[in-house]
């Protein structure tokens, strides 16, 4: 009994340690996973923008296939399948995600996509929509919005997906810098068949590089097997230990050229917009000397007219001081009038009258007259012909042939 009761205890215990095994196996599995579907995509994405200086990046494009295919395997990752009504879970694509989780997106392209006539599946208008999604340059804020609504995203896929592990954040940031990137997509083409599964290819990130060291003990290996004397095994019959890749250099010597190319091509294009610019420098400069000699002119004008125009105050106010003086000797010459006889008032004043007409007839002094047609305006002559045409001005000649002022 002890026996068996022993047996049966270690048998437990072996039954137990094999299912923690399984478990740790599985976790391990899990991790792995994930860990290679993001390096993959990190390596995808640096290839896509190293792509995008020499060529434009479409349908035909290895490295956007590649990368289509790593991002949908990515998103479909753990996905829930969705449950019938008769209990039977029916497999799910990751659209049925995208379109509930993107729909908070700003100007989204979710209802573009499903009027499409030409998608029907799933699966096709989830890759229509990352097409979209590169050429509207919104695939990283998709992303990241759809993964901030943990509820629905928990909702849709299984412990253990990448969505739901901290590489997510990892997917978001990787994702930003497409949006550098312009594509050209065909939504009509046959890489929107969703018939088929997306493969990845891991052949372009898989390339080997033997170091020098292994090359050295190689080489060292075949100078040994040399001297042994075996003819089938010498150095000249094996050939080098390290053989170049035709197919490599050629595609190095291709993209060397087409950067050359493209070098070319934006220094010609700098050399023209230098061009141009040192034209329209000139140009401006020019101008720029034109506008300061018409500045530098209106100002000498604007000087010669204040001149101008002071010394004409001046000679209005020497002008109507003198009218001012006229003034009081006509009035001093009414009074000496009327102190007279009647008869002396009579000749008086037929002599007043005769030098008023005098007065009237005189013509203006050359240098009012040239003064006045100095003036901007004709309203300050019109105001010295008036001054000058008053009834009760009388010549400066009154003075001497006034009556009152001869001896008696």
């Amino acid at each position: 009994m002890a026996t068996r009761s022993l047996g049966g205890l270690s048998g437990s215990r072996g039954g137990g340690g094999g299912g923690g095994g399984k478990r740790s196996l599985s976790a391990r599995n899990a991790a792995v996973e994930r860990r290679n579907l993001i390096t993959v995509c990190r390596f995808s994405v640096k290839t896509l923008i190293d792509r995008s200086c020499f060529e434009t990046i479409d349908d035909s494009s290895p490295e956007f296939n590649n990368f289509a295919a790593i991002l949908e395997q990515i998103l479909s990752h753990r996905l829930k399948g969705q449950v019938t009504w008769f209990g039977y879970e029916s497999p799910r694509s990751f659209w049925d995600y995208i379109r509930v989780a993107c729909r908070k997106v700003s100007q989204n392209c979710i209802c573009s996509i499903e009027n499409m006539e030409n998608v029907s599946s799933s699966r096709a208008k989830g890759r229509a929509w990352i097409r979209v999604a590169l050429m509207e340059k919104h695939l990283s804020e998709y992303i990241s919005t759809a993964l901030r609504d943990f509820k629905t995203t928990r909702r849709f896929y299984e412990d253990g997906a990448i969505v739901l592990g901290e590489e997510a954040n990892m997917l978001a940031g990787m994702l930003l810098g497409l949006n550098a990137i312009d594509f050209s997509f065909c939504l009509k083409g046959e890489g929107l068949d969703g018939n088929f599964p997306a493969v990845i290819d891991y052949t372009p990130y898989l390339k080997f590089t033997q170091s020098s060291d292994s090359i050295s003990s190689d080489e060292e290996e075949l100078r040994t097997l040399g001297s042994s004397g075996s003819e089938s095994s010498t150095p000249e019959n094996v050939g080098p230990p390290f053989i170049l890749d035709e197919n490599s250099w050629f595609n190095k010597c291709k993209r060397v050229k087409q950067k050359y190319q493209l070098t070319l091509e934006q220094k010609g294009y700098l050399e023209e917009l230098l061009r141009l610019r040192e034209n329209q420098l000139s140009e401006s400069v020019s101008q720029n000397k034109i506008l300061l000699q018409r500045i530098e002119d209106s100002d000498l004008a604007h000087k010669l007219e204040k001149e101008q125009l002071e010394y004409i105050i001046v000679e209005l106010q020497d002008q109507l001081k003198s009218y001012h003086s006229l003034d009081q000797l006509s009035a001093e010459v009414s009074l000496s009038q009327t102190s007279l006889d009647p008869g002396q008032s009579q000749e008086g004043d037929g002599k007043q009258d005769t030098l008023n007409l005098i007065s009237e007839g005189k013509e203006d002094t050359p240098s009012l007259l040239g003064l006045c047609g100095s003036l901007t305006s004709v309203a300050s002559y019109k105001s010295l012909t008036s001054l000058k045409s008053n009834d009760y001005l009388a010549s400066p000649t009154t003075e001497m042939t006034s009556p009152g002022l001869t001896p008696s």
